[in-house]
C-alpha cells in the first residue's frame, strides 16, 4: 500500500529538480549550522572517483558492520527508491524513518533557501537528510559517496578521517574539466588536514593533484600496488576467490560474490580503507575470519546483476567508457556466452561512441531505446551512433524499455536454436536503464 506521508516528501524532493545542479557549498554550510552539524557526530570514510564508488561503499560497510559497527552509508543515485540512498546497517532506512528526517531538515532548509535567490538542490536536502539520519541513529561510523567531484560537492562539509579515491577517468566534463588532471583536482578537494587517504591505481595525470594535496593537508597516502592491492584472483560459481595483500598483511581464502577484476580492485581499495579506519597497518592485521564474513555479505545491486536466467539477462550500469572497459573485461573473462545481445540507453551528455566501441566486439546484436531521465539521448539519434559502430544490419531502434527487453530477448532466442545455455541479453548505459529495467524484471 502506498504511504501518503512518504509520497509527499518523494514529491517535495522532486520538486527541487532532480537533475538540477549547483555548486554552492555556503548553502550546505548554512543548513549544517541550522540542523546542529549532525556531520560531526561520528567520524567518515568518504570516497571520490570516477568509477567503483558505489561498490566499494558497499564492501566498506559490509566490512565494518562484519567488526560490529553500527554503519551509515549514503550512496547515489537511487535505482528505485530515494531510501536506498542513505542506509543504516546495511538496510535502506524506512518510510517512516524517511518521513521523520524530512520533517526535521525541511522547515530549516526553507529558513535556508530564503536567503538564497536559488533554493538548495535535491541532493543537498538528501545529503542533509543522511547526516541528520546518521546523528539520530546513532552510527558509528559513516561511509559517504560524492555525488560528483568531491571539493564542491555538498557531501564534502563531512571532512572525512579517511578519504578513498577509486580510478580516476573522463567524465562529467562540462562540469569537472576536460582532462584528468582538471578532474582529479576536483576530487581531491575531500582530501583534509591530517587525513588518511587510500588511493586506487591512477594514471600519472592524476596523481600529480594527489600528491600535491596529500602534502599541503600533511594526510597519509597508500596506494594501490604499492602499499596495498590484488595478490591473485581465481573464478568460482556466484563471483571470485580473492588473495588481497592489505595494509597490515595478507587476507587469503576471500570469497566476492561479484565479477570482474574491477571488483577485486575495488575490494583491496575497501579492505584498506577499512584497515585504516580501524588502525591496522604494519604488524597489526584484522581478524581474517570477520574479513571474509565481511566480503561475503557484499552485493552490488545494477553491477553485472543477473536478474533473469534462460535466456540469462543481466543489468550493468556502465555509463562511461572507463565503466564499459571493465564491464566488457569481466563479460569476456568470466562468462562464455557464445550470443549476447545488448539493449543500450544513454544519457545524452556522455562519451557515447567511445561506449559503443568497447561494446561492439562483445555484443551480436545491439537494440537502442530511451530511459525515463529527462536528459536521456533519444532513441532515433543513439540509433545513428550505434549504426556508425555496429553497421545498420545490427542495430535495431525501440522506443520504450519495455519493448527493448521484449525484442532482445527474441533477437537472443533467434540465435538459440531452442538450447538458451550460453545466449544473454545485457541492459547497460546508464544507472537510470538498469533502474527502468530492474522495475520491470524486478516484478
Amino acid at each position: 500500500m502506498s504511504n501518503p506521508e512518504y509520497d509527499e516528501v518523494e514529491a517535495a524532493l522532486d520538486k527541487r529538480g532532480f537533475t538540477r545542479m549547483a555548486f554552492d557549498m555556503q548553502k550546505i554550510r548554512d543548513l549544517m549550522d541550522v540542523l546542529g552539524s549532525p556531520q560531526r557526530a561520528y567520524p567518515a570514510i568518504h570516497l571520490t572517483g570516477t568509477n567503483g564508488k558505489t561498490s566499494t561503499a558497499r564492501m566498506i560497510d559490509a566490512l565494518l558492520r562484519a567488526h560490529g559497527l553500527h554503519t551509515g552509508r549514503y550512496t547515489s543515485p537511487h535505482l528505485e527508491s530515494v531510501r536506498e540512498r542513505i542506509s543504516l546497517d546495511g538496510e535502506p532506512v524506512s518510510e517512516e524513518r524517511l518521513v521523520a528526517t524530512f520533517g526535521e531538515v525541511a522547515p530549516l532548509a526553507e529558513l535556508v533557501d530564503a536567503r538564497y535567490a536559488e533554493p538548495l538542490t535535491y541532493f543537498d536536502m538528501t545529503t542533509a537528510m543522511a547526516y541528520a539520519a546518521f546523528a539520530d541513529a546513532p552510527v558509528d561510523i559513516a561511509v559517504v559517496e560524492v555525488g560528483l567531484g568531491g571539493e564542491e560537492d555538498a557531501t564534502n562539509v563531512i571532512e572525512a578521517g579517511v578519504c578513498v579515491l577509486t580510478p580516476i577517468g573522463l567524465d562529467h566534463t562540462e562540469w569537472l574539466g576536460d582532462t584528468i588532471e582538471d578532474i582529479a583536482w576536483h576530487k581531491v578537494g575531500i582530501i583534509h588536514q591530517g587525513a588518511t587517504v587510500i588511493t586506487a591505481l591512477q594514471t600519472e595525470e592524476a596523481m600529480r593533484p594527489i600528491l600535491e594535496r596529500c602534502a599541503d593537508m600533511q594526510a597519509t597516502l597508500a596506494r594501490e600496488g604499492s602499499e596495498f592491492g590484488v595478490v591473485e584472483r581465481t573464478q568460482a560459481v556466484g563471483g571470485q576467490v580473492l588473495t588481497l595483500q592489505g595494509l597490515g598483511g595478507v587476507y587469503d581464502e576471500i570469497f566476492l560474490p561479484l565479477f570482474g577484476a574491477h571488483q577485486a580492485q575495488n575490494a583491496a581499495i575497501a579492505l584498506a580503507a577499512v584497515e585504516a579506519f580501524l588502525g591496522a597497518g604494519a604488524g597489526r592485521q584484522l581478524e581474517v575470519d570477520l574479513v571474509r564474513e565481511g566480503f561475503a555479505r557484499v552485493d552490488s545491486p545494477g553491477r553485472l546483476e543477473r536478474v533473469r536466467s534462460a535466456p540469462t539477462i543481466l543489468l550493468d550500469g556502465a555509463h562511461n567508457p572507463h565503466g564499459m572497459a571493465a564491464t566488457v573485461t569481466a563479460l569476456e573473462e568470466e562468462f562464455s556466452f557464445r550470443h549476447l545481445v545488448a539493449v543500450v540507453s544513454v544519457l545524452g551528455d556522455k562519451d557515447v561512441t567511445g561506449l559503443l566501441d568497447l561494446l561492439e566486439p562483445v555484443a551480436a546484436k545491439i537494440v537502442v531505446t530511451q530511459n525515463s531521465s529527462p536528459r536521456a539521448m533519444p532513441a532515433e539519434e543513439l540509433g545513428q551512433l550505434a549504426v556508425a559502430v555496429f553497421g545498420e544490419d545490427r542495430v535495431t531502434v525501440t522506443a520504450t524499455m519495455p519493448d527493448a527487453i521484449e525484442e532482445a530477448v527474441v533477437l537472443a532466442e533467434e540465435d538459440s536454436s531452442g538450447d538458451t545455455s550460453g545466449i544473454a541479453v545485457l541492459i547497460t548505459g546508464s544507472v537510470v536503464t538498469v533502474a527502468d529495467a530492474r522495475k520491470l524484471l524486478k516484478r
